[in-house]
């Protein structure tokens, strides 16, 4: 299990290299909410979103004859695209294994960064079997997006620099709210906040149709979705939480909040037009739950993890234009 030693070792070989990202305010947020909101800006993060962490993480701990041979992830997006970075900073090859309805600014960018892409089909197709033939066939060394412990400690720097950040501002007792797929940044983030701020309540926030974490942690067990497509919330959309990251979430975290699609384009929208920051849908919905869920929160201050800005341009043109 990821330890807070590992996360802090894993801040050690990140420096120099990732963002500190900043934790941004508007009052006019704090309206909508009735609290304090803070927004981890995530979205400002090398390559677009936090996976950038977690990949260098996974990257810089690898051997060099392992690096030489390469690695393989698969990713509807913006892990491909923090490990295909990751990996071109360490000379490392990469092959990716994306969804065929993955953005497609998500799949130009990860071949754009020097990754090998192969495609595959969501619904019908199995992404662990395909990562897993080719990784034994090529030799080369499969990074999780979230099932990871390197991964999770390169995820839970997040946590620090919330921890750091907050006390600077006077602020040790807020809901944290970190947008969950698998669990990866969740467990990292809530690992951290446990040792550093631990007055801190880490809720994960799911979409609607894909709450296998809020489910999972109601009743205590591993709970799957029906479907792993169909939302626009494309970032977060992970079959069930992790065998590694559920123990960490069950431990850790308080209960999860699950909102619509509507809820993350209009997050979507405020954020642009009062932060000036621009997130997907499957990064804003933890600032979703902040703005439009004020029952599920206890404390008077939210800080909400804007963890991806990788939208499709039309996607954002509709929340813009819904809500802008």
């Amino acid at each position: 299990m990821s330890t807070f030693a590992a996360i802090s070792k894993a801040a050690d070989r990140l420096a120099g290299h990732a963002r500190c990202t900043p934790l941004l305010s508007s009052p006019f947020l704090d309206d909508i909410a009735g609290r304090q909101v803070l927004v981890k800006a995530e979205c400002l993060q090398h390559t677009g979103s936090f996976k950038f962490r977690g990949g260098w993480a996974a990257l810089s701990a690898l051997t060099p004859e392992q690096r030489s041979k390469g690695v393989l992830a698969y990713s509807s997006g913006n892990h491909a695209q923090g490990v295909a970075a990751a990996a071109a900073a360490h000379d490392a090859p990469a092959v990716i294994v994306m969804p065929q309805d993955a953005p497609a600014i998500k799949i130009t960018n990860t071949r754009a960064l020097g990754a090998e892409v192969v495609l595959y089909d969501r619904a019908t197709e199995d992404r662990d079997r395909i990562g897993a033939d080719l990784a034994q066939a090529r030799g080369l060394t499969l990074v999780k997006p979230y099932d990871d412990e390197q991964v999770i400690a390169g995820q839970g720097t997040v946590g620090l620099e919330i921890a750091d950040q907050a006390k600077a501002l006077g602020i040790t007792e807020a809901d944290v709210l970190v947008c969950c797929g698998g669990g990866g940044l969740t467990a990292g983030v809530s690992i951290a906040l446990k040792e550093r701020a631990p007055d801190m309540a880490v809720h994960p926030c799911e979409p609607e149709g894909f709450d296998d974490v809020t489910r999972s942690l109601s009743t205590g067990e591993i709970c799957r979705n029906a479907t792993t497509s169909g939302s626009i919330c494309d970032a977060i959309l992970t079959p069930s939480p992790g065998d590694l990251t559920f123990p960490i979430l069950k431990q850790t975290c308080a209960s999860g909040i699950v909102v619509t699609e509507d809820e993350a384009l209009h997050a979507m929208a405020l954020a642009f037009t009062r932060l000036k920051i621009v997130l997907e849908p499957g990064g804003a919905v933890a600032l979703a739950a902040a703005l439009f869920h004020p029952d599920a929160l206890s404390m008077p201050v939210a800080i909400a993890v804007a963890t991806g800005g990788n939208v499709d341009p039309v996607i954002f043109a509709e929340a813009l234009g819904k809500y802008g």
